[in-house]
């Protein structure tokens, strides 16, 4: 498989969304620059995690480097278009994601990194996951936090009912 790496600097939109009902959904972390779009399969606890630490580094850097206004990043998300835009066909399925932040430029950006199964056949130091890099200003990032917990929370309401057997005693 070709190593792929892709940067994004910086993106027009990065969203957060699913295919499929509920109970079987796929989620899909996307992002797009120009006629560019890519999109990634990511894990229901991945989107709920990557909410939380968007969340958390947005805060941080409010704090420590304020807007010249003085205030919070606010996102106002029904004025934001958080749709998965079309094409929706994933060049690969999320490993793991890392945020990092660009002082001089004032953006944040998301690493995704690409899960390479692993063969017995196959030494694992050669594989070369892929990797798309997606720059983005706070406001993106808080649009993106809050798209993916909005989503998260948008399916079944029972965790009991999410397709596992699961046994409760009371």
């Amino acid at each position: 498989m070709p190593h792929t790496e892709i940067e994004l600097k910086p993106v027009d939109f990065i969203t957060v969304g699913t295919i499929g009902p509920k109970g079987r959904r796929v989620f899909h972390l996307q992002a797009g620059k120009g006629p560019q779009i890519v999109s990634l399969t990511i894990e229901k606890e991945q989107a709920w995690a990557l909410s939380e630490a968007v969340q958390e580094l947005i805060d941080d850097l409010d704090e420590r480097y304020p807007s010249p206004e003085g205030t919070p990043t606010e996102v106002d998300l029904e004025a934001v278009d958080m749709d998965l835009r079309e094409p929706i066909e994933p060049i690969f399925r999320v490993a793991q994601m890392g945020l990092g932040y660009d002082e001089d430029n004032n953006m944040v950006v998301l690493v995704a990194q690409e899960l390479v199964p692993t063969e017995e056949d196959v030494d694992p130091d050669t594989l070369e996951p892929g990797i798309v890099r997606m720059w983005c200003d706070r406001k993106q990032m808080r649009a993106l936090s809050m798209q993916a917990i909005s989503t998260v929370q948008s399916g079944r309401a029972d965790p009991r009912q999410n397709g596992r057997v699961i046994y409760y005693w009371t």
